[in-house]
């Protein structure tokens, strides 16, 4: 079980508990929410299953991982338009709704683990795209995800399965 513990001055900021290990870990803009929303930026308050990873394979990132690692390729992206029948899903492009691009040139999703919030069990509106990923310098907010160091990531990965939750209090 991966537990986040939300630091007490900084609803955006938490600690990422695994076992013994402490790790420094961003949540979404607007902190934590048992109502999550779509575009709230908020990480919801949820136990989420991991379903899926990624990698960039052409950054060289070859993590070693008990989970399958996909290769992200250029087509990769995730709908995030509710409206749409393939809301909360990975898509292929081209694809004109509303998504993430999952070949981030910000390296956020050079390691990028699908959290199970609204996959399993969609509903509309209720939030997408919602991932455990690497965190940018400094630890800013997300858009609701989930973000640690990338050296912490690669520290973690080949602890992590399946049958893997990640916590959210």
């Amino acid at each position: 079980m991966l537990t986040i513990r939300p630091a007490p001055l900084d609803r955006c900021q938490a600690i990422l508990q695994f076992g013994p290990l402490r790790l420094r870990a961003a949540l979404g803009r607007s902190g934590i929410a048992s109502q999550k929303r779509e575009g709230d930026g908020a990480t919801p308050r949820a136990t989420m299953p991991l379903l899926k990873a990624f990698h960039r394979v052409d950054r060289n990132v070859n993590a070693r991982s008990a989970m399958p690692l996909k290769a992200i390729r250029d087509n990769m992206l995730w709908c995030d338009a509710p409206g749409h029948a393939a809301y909360n899903r990975m898509v292929r492009a081209p694809f004109a709704p509303s998504h993430e691009t999952l070949t981030r040139v910000d390296h956020l999703y050079d390691i990028c683990i699908v959290l199970d919030w609204n996959v399993s069990s969609r509903r509309r509106n209720a939030g997408s795209a919602i991932f455990f990923h690497v965190a940018k310098p400094g630890y800013p907010p997300t858009e609701g995800c989930v973000a640690i160091a990338p050296k912490d990531m690669c520290r973690l990965l080949p602890h992590l399965s399946r049958n893997t939750r990640l916590y959210v209090p």
